[in-house]
Formats: structure tokens, sequence, C-alpha cells
């Protein structure tokens, strides 16, 4: 995966390279964590921190081989859950009438069989506690049997109140990656072979073959995440990468701002941009391709999308009401 993820980064690149042996280990551990350790947390108070440590463990490793935005990030907060007073008490002061001495007496007024007493704020807050948790548990049914269906749907919601939906970052994985590269050119005949077509550059996916990947996590550059799904899909699919071409063919600074290089910086707009289709696949280090700077090698699929100009898209943008955009 390290490879065809959507936003690679430098570590992904050396761990795609691994040994066999390697990756037969990721795979294992990563059944292991998945499967079997969620049952630590029914067996007692320190196999439940043990669950605590590799889940925490396993998200931070997944963060340091790829940019997968802030999902492993939301995904440590759950596993604090594991650890009692006990185990995080380390992380607050001992000096006298701080959180970690007042936290003791509460435990020792427990212990003594005291409880607090049952003021109306209480009382309204178990009712809601409990109305709120049955109402969780009634709109989870479809979701339940959505999980347990041989057509299970991902990233799905079963009510108008969205509170809870199927969610799946990624329900398959593919195993060669392809990119879609724009490029942009000042002739007025798109089918002329003396034209001259230049690449415009992400923020951070794939494109210039010898630039370094990025370092994001966790933060989260959509529209390259946007150009991943739609390289394994057709622009009939995406109809949003026919709407940024109009916008680039009419140099908006606000659609430019989300790309890392204009390649008509300082000059005329562009007359025409196409997709391109490539396969990628990272270089082998000590390679020759690597030699060269080049983190990648690519090959060349085909058309994503044919030759667009501004004008013969005006009648795309209508159909839609979509606002046609204007150049300065």
């Amino acid at each position: 995966m390290c490879q065809t993820q959507p936003v690679p980064n430098p570590i992904a690149y050396f761990m795609h390279r691994s040994p066999w042996w390697f990756h037969q280990f990721e795979t294992l551990f990563n059944h292991f964590i998945e499967l079997v350790v969620p049952f630590f947390i029914f067996l007692g108070r320190r196999m439940c921190i043990v669950h605590g440590v590799l889940q925490i463990l396993f998200q931070v490793l997944l963060i340091i081989s790829g940019n997968l935005s802030f999902l492993n990030w939301l995904t440590i907060v759950p596993s604090i859950a594991c650890f009692d007073d006990l185990s995080l008490g380390f992380l607050f002061s001992s000096r006298r009438g701080g959180v970690k001495e007042r936290v003791v007496q509460m435990q020792a007024r427990q212990a003594a069989g005291e409880k607090p007493p049952l003021g109306y704020g209480r009382c309204i807050r178990q009712v809601v506690n409990i109305s709120f948790g049955l109402l969780i548990a009634y709109l989870s049914l479809p979701v339940v049997l959505n999980l347990l269906s041989s057509r299970q749907v991902m990233n799905t919601s079963f009510n108008p109140l969205r509170i809870v939906n199927t969610y799946g970052a990624f329900g398959s994985i593919t195993k060669e990656r392809t990119e879609v590269i724009l490029q942009g050119t000042s002739s007025p005949d798109p089918n002329d072979p003396a034209a001259v077509w230049e690449e415009y550059d992400f923020k951070c996916k794939p494109g210039d073959l010898k630039r370094r990947p990025c370092f994001i996590s966790p933060y989260h550059y959509r529209l390259d995440w946007l150009m991943w799904f739609a390289a394994f899909q057709t622009y009939e699919q995406n109809e949003w990468i026919i709407h940024l071409a109009g916008k680039l063919l009419a140099q908006e600074e606000e659609t430019l701002s989300l790309m890392a290089t204009n390649p008509f910086e300082g000059r005329a707009p562009p007359r025409w941009i196409r997709g391109e289709h490539f396969k990628y696949k990272f270089s082998r280090p000590g390679g020759t391709h690597a030699g060269e700077g080049k983190w990648w090698i690519r090959k060349r699929i085909g058309a994503y999308f044919p030759p667009v100009n501004l004008q013969g898209l005006k009648k795309f943008y209508e159909d839609r009401s979509w606002p046609y955009p204007v150049r300065d």
C-alpha cells in the first residue's frame, strides 16, 4: 500500500522497497492488531493497557509510513480510554491540592462507599445519557445489518439526522498507481505535433518525477486526494475535474492557490488544457533512475480527457448551472 496510498511520503518510498519478509511481517502484524488485540479490552486492566499501547503504536507506524490525513490521529483518541488514572498519573503534578491528589481523594471516598448527592442536575444528565445511548443503539441497527450483509455499502447514511453512518477509508486497495497529469499549452491548435504542453504540479501528489514526496500529516490536501480517486475512474465520473480545467484556463487566483506550480505564471493563460493518464511506480533505491534524482518512474497510458478550451466549455458549465469562469 505504500506506493498506492493517496499521498505517499519519503518513508513510504523505502518501506515499499523493503525485503519480502518484512512485508509478510507487516501483514501478520496488521492482522494481529486488528483481529486479536481488540479482545484484550475484556481481559482485565493490564491487558486493556496493553491493547491501548499496541493500538497507539500501530497508528504511529501508519502515520510515519504515509500521509493518511488525520485518520490515524483520530483513531488514537479512543485508545486513550484504555489507560486508567494510575497508569496516567505520571502526567500530572504531585503538588498538594493538585489534580492527582483530588483524584486520590475521590477514589478513597468511593472505596469507602460514599456516594455523591443525587442532585437535580445529575438526574437530568443521567436521563440524557441513557436516552442518547438508546437513540444511538436504535439508529445503529441498519448499520450493523449493513456490516453483516454480503452487499455492504460504505460511506452511507441511513437516516436524515446523519448521526450514525457507515464509514470506510478504503474499500479496496489498488495494486498499481495511476495519476492524472494536467497539462496546458499556448498553441492555437492542440493537435499540432509541435505544440508544447506544460504540466501543472499539485501541492503534494506525485507529478514531477524528481520531486521528493512530502510530509503533511495530519494536514489534508483535499484536491490532491480527489485527484488520486479520479485517476482510477473516468472524467465522466468526476466532472469536477473539467470544472477545475476551466478555472485553470481562466487562471483564477483561488484555484491556482491550490496548485504547487503554475507554468503560465506571468504569461498569458493557456489556450488549451488536457488530462494525461500515467502509470507511476517508485524508482528502486540505488538504481539508475534513483541515480538521476528520480523518486518516480512513469509510463503513459493514454489521454484522460481531451484538450478543452474556455469557449468550448461554456455549454458544459451552463448545463450544470456552474458559474462560467472569466479571465482577468
